[in-house]
Parts: C-alpha cells; structure tokens; sequence
C-alpha cells in the first residue's frame, strides 16, 4: 500500500517526516493497516507462549525456568506494548501526527531485543545454570509425565527381578511346560531356506524376514514362521511387455512353518507348503495381485470365450502342467474406454496400453498395489509400521498393517526420530520420510485384501484424540472396533515399531524422580545384535510366547532388553502381551535386574556359548568342513527365577547357490552353564 501510494504521489519523500507526511485519507488508510499489523504482531506473542511448552534444546525438550519465567513474561509484555502502539497508529489516522506511533515502534524493537534476547540469556547464565537441578526439578517432573504419557509407557509396571547365576538341577521345573514351545526357527535366517524349499519357480520369493505369528494346528495355539509367496519381477524369465504386465500378474500362497520345530536334517516342518498351497490352514483364496512386491502395474481380466493367460499354477493342477487364471475380484479400473486406456497409457508413458491386443474391453489395470501405498492413499495422515505381515483370514490371504496416527505437538514431550528409534539390525535406518515425532498411538489396524486388494481401516485406540479428529472429518473410513472379525483378532498383534519406538524412550524415562533423571545415573540403552557382527546394529525385538514369572499361563509376546549406558551386562527386560484377543494385550512390563550384582547380558552370553569347548569345537569343525556355521536369533527368556538364554545355530553349505541354512544345534545358557544338542532339550539336559 506505501508503495502504491507513493507511485501515483500521494507520498512525497519532499514532506516533513515527522510531522504530517500524508494526506489525511492516506495517513488513515495507512494508519489502520499499520495498527492492524501490530495487532497480529501482539496476538503472535501472546500465542507463542504456548508454543514454548515444544521449545527444543538443553537437558530436554518443553517448558523450562527461562520459559517460564522470563521469555513467558517477555512475550506477555512485548505483545502489550504491540498493542498500545497499535492504539498510537489508530489514534493517528485521526491526528495524522506520524512521530508518536513511529517512536513506539522503536520503543517496542528496543524493548522486545532486551526482553527476548538479553533477559532470557542472563536469567539463563546468572540464575539457572549454576542451580539448574533445583530450578528445572518442578519442570523436569512434568516433562517426564508429559513425555510417558505420549509414548504411551504411563502405564508400565517395573518389578524387581534378582535373577540367581547360581542355579541347581530341577530349576526349570516349573517351567518345562513352556520351553518347548521356544521358537527356534530365526525369520531372517530360514527365508533363505523358503527361498529354496518353496520357492518353486525363480519368479516367486518371499520376504527377507519372515513373520512371525499364532494358528491354532491340531487343537493348539502355536508360533509359526511364515511368509506369502510373491511374485518377483526380476525373476520373470523373458521380460518382454506382455510377459510382465498380462501373464506374471500374481504370487501364490502362504507357507508356513513350526517355530520350534526341524526335521531331521534341520529342515522346517512345514504346516503350509506348495502350490496351490496344502496343510493345516485352509487357503480358499491365496493369490496375490497385492503385496508388498507389487510394484508394477497389471492388466487382468479376459473377455468371455478368450483364453485365460495369467500364469496361475506352474505345474501345479491337477494334471501336473500349468494352469492359467482369469482376475475376477472387485480391484482394478476397468478399461474398456477407449479415453480410459488413453488416459492411462500417458498416465505410465506406455504407448503399449493402447496398441496391444491384450487389452480388451473386459481387461482391468491394477497400481498402486503395495499395502503401503493403498493405506497411504485411503489415510495418508496415518503413519504405517514397517512390517506388514501376511495372514489367512476366514480362508483369504490379507496383509495386516499396523498404523500410528503421530504428532510433533505435545506439549514438554521429548522428541525423536521415527527412523532413528525403528532401526535395528533387521530393519535399517532411512533418511527417506523420516518423521520427528513427540507422540504416538496405534490408533488403526489396516487389512489389505491380497486378491482385490481392499483397505479396511478398524479403530483400536478409541481414546486417540488425533484419530477421532480424522475421523470426524472422513466419516466412515475408519470402522468401528466393534466390527473387526474374530478371526481376524486372532491374528493382530503389538506393533514392533511402536515396540522399539517405547524401548527407546524407556531406556531413560523408566527414571521418574527428577533428580535422577538429571544426573543420568541409570540410563539404560538397546545392545548390539551379538550375531549381526557389527556393533552399530541394535538387537531386535522378538515374538515370543513366553511365562511372565508368577503367573500361570504362557503368553504370546513381543520382548527386548536393556543394558546399562556403555556396559554389556543386562539391566531390564522388556515385554509387551502382543495377543490382540488377550484382555492383558498391551500391558508393559520389565524385570528390573539387581544393581548389587552383574548379570550377563546378550554379548557376554554371546561369548560365553562361542568360547564354550564344545560349541568352538562344533564351529570348527564347520569351518574345516564344505559347511559354513551360523548364529541364529539370541533369544532371552526370563524363567526358573533367572535368565535362559537360547541359540540355534544353522548350517549351511558353501561354494554353492543352492545352499541354504538348516537348524543343526541349540545352545543354550541358564546361570552360568552352557549346553549344546541337537535339540533344546539336549541343550537343557546339560544345563
């Protein structure tokens, strides 16, 4: 507005400057626009005093003594003054006297330096620092309380567990019940062996890790290994257009396997297997047009009297040879207009969409197939977890995603990276969408249809206000809790990013006093994986059923452990009942070791098992040998009032492509005995 009425000479830079510098409508109209802006400027502050409760930096993040005691009341003064000036410049549309307002307006640049900068800086240095423990303590306290709160580890219950290292025989007694069921079977290392057992053909594979989760198998609940049979692109033999968009359109089948199982060469035993798939859970609908190796599109579907070209079963039917699919599922755009094809052949800059023959007026596109991106399309405000696992629900493959509504905004909560606190020696660090975050929730669980591959978002955290919110403004996208299936309950489980996400923030906020907290006296950290060789590598979380001590009934559970800041002996561990139709799912829970003697952690255990005679002898002989030895998931188990610690060690063959790993020992560790069999109850026997 200066600018326009100087341009036209209503503002003559010849005028007096401090004195009437404008005509009377020009001085109102400005006059008006500058009171106006130090209105806002004085509401800015006033609102911005609030925003201090996320200021970052110092010991913590939040409100702090300087906050709240000088940049609070700096912010309250300045916007008064703010005010008063704008009354100055509202007043001079009237007198058209410019020297007042634009003297308060250097008052208040004068007064807001000293009270924004040079205040809070001596406050700082002069009274907090020397005496920062007494002045933060009240502070700290509710940052603390902030901070649990919003990581949801409010709740978790700590006990006192004085694990004995000086065991005798019959101590795992009590417990015998529970070992067997001790998965063996590492997800990491068998894909490898499901890559070779039941891959069946190059372009299929399966997931670099498995799954782990429960079915029921012969009357009882039981820890499987399992992954979904997907197709793999860059195993398809000839990669011409026709042969990657119409004919390798899908996967096939779940396969899965006994956790704490081998036969006896040290091969899975498989409760689901081959194509199409056979065993003990029932896969009436197992092809997956959607999965998380989708990532190209896919024409399907065939008019009535042409023949189906969607490789199905590759000498799977009934007569041994190939058999050939038509998609009928509800998925996909249909593309029978010709405007449509267009549409979409510049969509993916592939002029073969419109040209080839194969593409009919009954032929549907499929896209945006990962279970990733069609959550992300249907809620793009939830955050996803980033192990989606494969389940058969009411007889039909889906992917089961975990979601998170997140927040950066909650007041005196500590922030973090998502990426940061999700890594570990099984799932890497990304820079690529990495999310600050001072609050979570598992507010969602997302389905995805394997075959036509429809969302459907369930409710879970009734009380997230994040997700009522959303919820509000999208009606019915999110379904009731109330609606989930029960079979599908059956397979839901705790989260393992939110998991690793409240493991971190336990490792220093499991500390509630705030003089403790201050002085860091009893920080804990995530060890190294002992078995990944590379010490920047944390240990990952494992599903395991397991016993909690002084309770009856064996769980289905997601643990970890903690070892003090800088030492490898064990301070906690940590567990959540990770069974969805269980009414304990959810709760925390760690065993808190003694502080008046060491306790073995995973690394010293590690070494304790490789230094063993008879566990070295073993390696060597793998060593000399055409087979190459290899450590499977270090898995620990709070029983017999001390630590059991299990590791299965594989064997596999080298100089070859065709090797694969298979579970040949198990060690195991209880006090400060080591035994090794060919079973674990061999191992346990020595024990």
């Amino acid at each position: 507005a200066v600018a326009v009425h100087f341009a036209v000479g209503n503002l003559a830079s010849g005028r007096p400057r401090l004195r009437a510098a404008a005509p009377a409508p020009v001085a109102r109209h400005l006059s008006v626009l500058a009171g106006l802006g130090m209105i806002v400027y004085g509401l800015e502050n006033l609102l911005d005093r609030y925003g201090l409760m996320l200021s970052p930096g110092g010991v913590f993040d939040g409100l702090k003594y300087t906050d709240a005691n000088a940049r609070m009341t700096a912010k309250l003064v300045i916007a008064v003054i703010a005010f008063i000036v704008a009354a100055l410049f509202f007043a001079n549309a009237f007198v058209n006297q410019v020297l007042i307002p634009v003297v308060g307006v250097i008052l208040m640049v004068v007064s807001g330096l000293i009270l924004s900068l040079i205040y809070p800086a001596v406050v700082q240095a002069f009274t907090v620092k020397p005496n920062e423990p007494d002045k933060e303590h009240d502070y700290i306290a509710d940052h603390i309380t902030a901070t649990r709160k919003a990581y949801g580890i409010d709740g978790v219950s700590i006990e006192d567990y004085p694990a004995v290292v000086n065991v005798s025989a019959g101590q795992l007694k009590a417990d015998a019940a529970t070992l067997p069921s001790i998965r063996l079977m590492d997800p990491s290392l068998v894909s490898a062996t499901f890559e070779q057992l039941q891959q069946v053909r190059g372009y299929y594979s399966f997931s670099d890790t498995l799954a782990v989760d429960r079915y029921v198998v012969d009357g009882k609940s039981t820890d499987l290994v399992l992954a979904a049979r997907e197709l793999l692109q860059s195993g398809i033999p000839d990669k011409n257009w026709n042969n990657i968009h119409t004919v390798y359109t899908h996967g096939y089948g779940l396969v899965s396997a006994y956790g704490n199982k081998r036969q006896t060469n040290g091969e899975p035993v498989w409760v689901t297997r081959d194509i199409p798939p056979n065993g003990d859970i029932e896969q009436a609908q197992s092809r997956i047009y959607f999965g998380q190796q989708s990532t190209t599109f896919a024409i399907v579907g065939r008019a009535e009297g042409q023949a189906p070209i969607e490789l199905d079963t590759p000498g799977g039917g009934t007569t041994g040879g190939e058999t050939y699919n038509v998609y009928d599922g509800t998925g996909g755009v249909g593309m029978g207009n010709l405007l449509v094809r267009a549409m979409y052949a510049i969509r993916f800059s592939d002029i073969n969409i419109l040209l080839s023959d194969r593409v009919s007026s009954a032929s549907k596109i499929l896209y945006d197939r990962t279970p990733e991106e069609r959550i992300n399309l249907v809620a793009p405000w939830l955050t996803t977890d980033k192990s989606a696992y494969p389940a058969v629900v009411d007889g039909r493959l889906v992917w089961i995603v975990d979601c998170y509504t997140t927040s950066g905004s909650f007041p005196d909560s500590q922030t973090i990276s998502l990426a940061e606190a999700t890594a570990d020696s099984q799932t890497r660090t990304s820079t690529l969408g990495d999310e600050r975050i001072n609050y979570i929730r598992n507010s969602v669980k997302a389905v995805v249809d394997a075959y036509d591959g429809t969302v459907s978002l369930y409710e879970w955290d009734s009380t997230d206000p994040l997700l009522k919110a959303y919820s509000a403004a999208f009606p019915g996208v999110v379904k009731p809790k109330s609606s989930i299936p029960a079979d599908l309950l059956q397979h839901l489980r705790y989260p393992t990013d939110l998991f690793k996400v409240q493991r971190t923030m336990l490792s220093r906020y499991h500390m509630t006093d705030p003089g403790t907290w201050y002085q860091q006296s009893d920080l804990w950290e995530v060890p190294s994986d002992p078995t990944a060789g590379n010490a920047s590598l944390k240990e990952p979380a494992y599903y395991l059923t397991i016993r909690w001590p002084n309770h009856t009934d064996a769980a289905f559970s997601l643990t970890g452990v903690f070892v003090p800041k800088g030492r490898q002996n064990l301070a906690a561990y940590f567990a959540v009942n990770a069974d969805a139709s269980s009414p304990d799912y959810g709760k925390l829970r760690v065993l808190r070791m003694s502080g008046s003697y060491q306790i073995d952690g995973p690394g010293q255990t590690f070494n304790q098992i490789t230094t063993d005679p008879r566990v070295a002898q073993i390696m060597r002989n793998y060593t000399q040998g055409s087979s190459e030895g290899k450590y499977g998931n270090l898995l620990t188990l709070p029983v017999g009032g001390g630590l059991l610690y299990v590791q299965p060690i594989f064997a596999q063959r080298t100089g070859t492509n065709s090797s694969y790993p298979v579970l040949t020992y198990v060690a195991a560790r209880f006090g400060q005995h080591v035994g090794i069999g060919t079973t674990l109850q061999d191992a346990l026997d020595q024990v």
